[in-house]
């Protein structure tokens, strides 16, 4: 998993490319929005765009991602969603856990 950081005010968005996994890929994401809280950054949009694959362990980065920023006051949403990874967040039943938008202006206007 490769992961892209842009800034657009108090929102973050959170480019992520390649396969999901799990292993090192936990700890880059979970990291990262350690990081963030640290400087105040609660409010994240992970863009799923370019993500070929996800294993239950990338959901699991995911949830987990979901519950720092929530208990962190803020949240977790996700954008350009493909349609391996919806099926994928329906067949598990995450689509009601998870804030999903078709883009990112759509997400982050969300957080208004």
């Amino acid at each position: 998993m490769k992961m892209d950081e842009k800034t657009s005010g108090d929102i973050v968005v959170l480019r992520l490319s390649g396969k999901i996994m799990g292993g090192p890929d936990a700890s880059l994401l979970n990291d990262k929005l350690h990081e963030l809280i640290e400087v105040g950054k609660t409010k994240v949009v992970v863009d799923l765009g370019s993500v070929e694959w996800m294993n239950s362990s990338g959901l699991g980065i995911l949830i987990g991602g979901l519950t720092t920023m929530r208990n962190s006051g803020g949240d977790l949403k996700l954008a350009n969603i493909t349609d391996r990874i919806q099926s994928l967040l329906m067949i598990t039943k995450l689509l009601t856990v998870f804030e999903t938008f078709e883009t990112i202006e759509e997400a982050a206007g969300s957080f208004n």
